[in-house]
């Protein structure tokens, strides 16, 4: 996607007289020749090492009765070492394809080992702590090794993990007690692991699990005060991360524009939560006022620079607008008097978007249409 928006705008300016057509091809043969952009190759190529997998692992369970007990024991280590010095050994040579493949292929069979050994020895035990043994080893192969595709593997491990862990552990966080607190430092495990191995996509994962575990343990009971208390420390963390300063710079730069999206989801989220609890007109015009504020705010800071968080706050402002609409104007003019409203005021939302849309996209120097 963007190396199709850059390859526009290479074209674009070299139309203009911006820089000459040599330029811009230069240009865009150094974004191609830097990693981590998309292959097709690349991606066929983990696809495969997946099914490979899956292909061994079923072909080892079909005939598991069938094998010596040592010779199962012995083979499920053998598989596992020779994919990790296979990937190491690509990985030495340069082969990142062909490394990142073998490593996926470890994993896999890491758990598939975990499985089989735990089935054979009848050793006690739940899903969760599985997940959680194969996520740790997954994130230990990934540091090794220097691992982005692991990275983003172990980030799916985790978030896996999250889930059994309510079946298995308990729904509340008084039933599981300091595990509770497990998902959090794997969130942060998981992004510097995302930063160190270069797999900046991975970090979505980390900052996906971190959103979960945050509507698990402060706002899924809907206290008022604890969600008021989520939204301010959210909002003040995407105020101090999009404010202009030196600082925030350097920090959008090592986590890109998730470091302000994230928290303004969950700031934007807590205080939707908040119209559920909600008692009165007062405490919704509040939360209301709240919620439009900090829309405003998000566009104003990171409109022009952040893609997504300019349609999260669009969208999150254009709810608000019509939840309002219904909660005030409904009960007074009926159902069709509603519909006819709401959609004056999405139209009138539309025409404001346009407008900061052209304004965002325009040339400094020029004037917005």
């Amino acid at each position: 996607m963007y190396r199709g928006r850059l390859k526009r705008d290479l074209e674009n300016w070299a139309d203009r007289g911006f820089l000459d057509q040599a330029q811009a091809a230069r240009l865009l043969a150094d974004y191609d020749s830097r990693g981590g952009n998309f292959s097709l190759g690349g991606v066929l190529g983990l696809l495969a090492a997946v099914l490979l997998a899956a292909a061994l692992l079923m072909l080892v369970a079909a005939n598991w009765e069938l094998i010596p007990r040592p010779a199962r024991v012995i083979g499920i280590f053998v598989l596992i070492w020779a994919c990790n010095v296979a990937g190491w050994l690509a990985h030495k040579r340069g082969a990142t394809l062909v490394s990142a493949g073998a490593l996926i292929l470890a994993a896999a069979s890491f758990g598939g080992g975990i499985a089989m050994i735990g089935q054979m020895y009848h050793l006690s035990g739940d899903a969760f702590s599985a997940l959680f043994l194969w996520m740790a080893v997954t994130m230990g192969s990934a540091w090794l090794f220097g691992s982005g595709p692991l990275s983003g593997f172990a980030g799916l491990l985790a978030i896996a993990a999250f889930w059994t862990g309510l079946e298995d552990l308990g729904w509340s966080p008084e039933q599981q007690g300091l595990w509770a607190f497990w998902s959090p430092v794997a969130a942060l495990a998981i992004g510097w692991l995302a930063t160190a191995t270069g797999a900046g996509r991975a970090k979505h994962f980390a900052w996906f699990l971190g959103f979960q575990w945050i509507w698990w343990y402060w706002l899924i009971d809907g206290d008022p005060g604890v969600g008021a208390g989520v939204a301010i420390a959210s909002a003040g963390v995407f105020l101090a991360v999009a404010m202009p300063s030196r600082a925030q710079a350097v920090f959008q730069s090592q986590l890109g524009p998730s470091a302000t999206f994230y928290p303004l989801l969950v700031a934007l989220s807590a205080l939707g939560s908040l119209h559920v609890t909600a008692s009165g007109p007062l405490a919704t015009a509040i939360v209301a006022v709240a919620i439009l504020s900090l829309c405003i705010a998000a566009i104003a800071l990171e409109g022009r620079g952040n893609g997504a968080v300019r349609y999260l706050a669009y969208a999150a402002f254009a709810a608000e607008i019509l939840y309002l609409s219904y909660e005030t104007i409904d009960s007074m003019l009926g159902t069709a008097a509603f519909f006819l409203l709401a959609g004056f005021i999405v139209a009138v939302i539309a025409f404001v978007v346009v407008r900061l849309e052209r304004r965002f996209s325009s040339v400094p120097g020029q004037v917005s249409a």
